[in-house]
């Protein structure tokens, strides 16, 4: 009888820790959902975000992997459907279940101590680190449309009001949630816009028609036809996504001829493939005034264009499961563009939710992305809301121009 009470006991407390768990990451994630599906709440947005949190700080060590694993599925379920167009589509389940595992283990060093103090500290800590140099778990992100501010101090505002009543006793137990107010953002974002008139074009060409051959011509029509109605419309500039022209381009000079024409009558930034020496480049060309510059990309995203293992680890991955694709080079620093006299710094899709490429002064930016690589998905609303919180961290205006999804301007 007491081995039942005790295997009831055991079970009870199984499930209760896997339903915290659960609703830890579902409070955590649901301002992505929530913006996905055109929800704009400020106020749940930061009691949601509150909650998470307090309850990272307050749960059982097994209900934090449990919430660790299901943030890492709701987050980054998606980031093996671009897997198929590279011919390993099979791989796409293993690939959202390792990710959920590596944020089982991230939010998981948390279950190292029952110490509230001790998980907050943790909790910071976890702040800086960059699994696998994939960046896109921010914790301040999840403020990024709330009350709460996105600002490394106001984390701690945020960690210390939530902490504290453990180790305070009444009347002032709950103080400490003052500091609540001082993490507040009270500041507006409002930068000042760009003078230029710019087209951001976004298309919606399919992943797995986007680089069959039969479907060039058509793709280049389309980008003559905006560009002509960019013209027509007296726009400064018309700026196209990521490898909208899917070809080495210093490998089409009758394509870039034209483009140079168009240019002399408005400026035109344009994705595309760059091979120089053997090297695959992705880049962003800039034609203007008949004239062309190319910005290489310095950010390259991780298991999709470089692998984040030793050598020979790269190598061996590389040609078993990328069929030797994932094997691009970089520039060797950030890339500005001045377009009819105003500067822009130039970023290809992951290079915008990167802080390398907000160093030094970056009022403007143009940023371009091929989304369809994850369609359908909730990765452009992620991206988008990491781009805005990159915006607002350095008060930049972002220029966006995506294929499938995520055009706009960014603030």
């Amino acid at each position: 009888m007491t081995r039942k009470i005790t295997t009831f006991k055991t079970n009870h407390t199984f499930v209760f820790d896997t339903i915290i768990g659960l609703l830890t990451a579902l409070l955590f994630s649901a301002f992505i959902y929530f913006e996905h599906w055109g929800i704009s709440s400020k106020l749940v947005n930061t009691l949601f975000g509150l909650a998470s949190i307090a309850l990272f700080l307050y749960i059982s060590k097994r209900a934090i992997l449990v919430a660790g694993f299901f943030i890492g599925l709701l987050w980054f379920y998606w980031i093996g459907y671009s897997f198929e167009y590279t011919g390993v589509g099979y791989l796409t389940p293993f690939v959202s279940l390792g990710f959920a595992i590596i944020y089982l283990l991230f939010f998981g060093v948390l279950a190292l101590s029952k110490e509230v103090y001790i998980r907050a500290i943790l909790l910071f800590g976890l702040s800086f680190f960059e699994p696998l140099n994939w960046n896109w778990m921010q914790i301040e992100l999840i403020f990024v449309e709330s009350f709460i501010g996105i600002y490394k101090y106001q984390l701690i505002l945020v960690l210390l009001a939530l902490s504290l009543p453990k180790y305070l006793k009444k009347p002032y137990k709950y103080a400490p949630l003052a500091l609540l107010i001082l993490a507040i953002n009270f500041t507006s974002h409002e930068p000042k816009a760009s003078d230029l008139s710019i087209k951001l074009v976004e298309t919606k060409i399919t992943q797995d028609k986007k680089w069959m051959r039969e479907s060039l011509s058509s793709t280049i029509n389309l980008v003559f036809r905006e560009i002509e109605d960019a013209i027509d419309k007296n726009y400064d500039v018309v700026v196209f996504p990521e490898s909208v022209f899917p070809l080495y381009m210093n490998h089409n000079q009758l394509l870039i001829d034209k483009l140079l024409e168009y240019s002399k009558h408005i400026s035109i930034v344009a994705g595309t493939l760059y091979k120089e020496e053997g090297h695959n480049y992705n880049v962003t060309y800039l034609f203007e005034d008949g004239q062309f510059e190319v910005a290489k990309k310095l950010v390259l995203v991780p298991f999709g264009e470089y692998i984040p293992l030793p050598k020979f680890a790269q190598d061996y991955i590389n040609e078993m499961f990328f069929a030797g694709e994932a094997d691009f080079q970089t520039a060797k620093r950030a890339t500005d563009f001045n377009i009819k006299g105003v500067k822009f710094r130039n970023a290809i899709c992951y290079e915008a939710t990167s802080s390398k490429l907000y160093e030094g002064e970056v009022d403007f930016m143009i940023a371009i992305s091929n989304n369809a690589w994850f369609a359908p998905s909730i990765e452009p609303t992620i991206q988008n809301l990491l781009m805005r919180y990159y915006a607002r961290k350095n008060n930049t205006i972002i220029y966006h121009s995506a294929n499938y999804k995520g055009s706009g301007v960014i603030k």
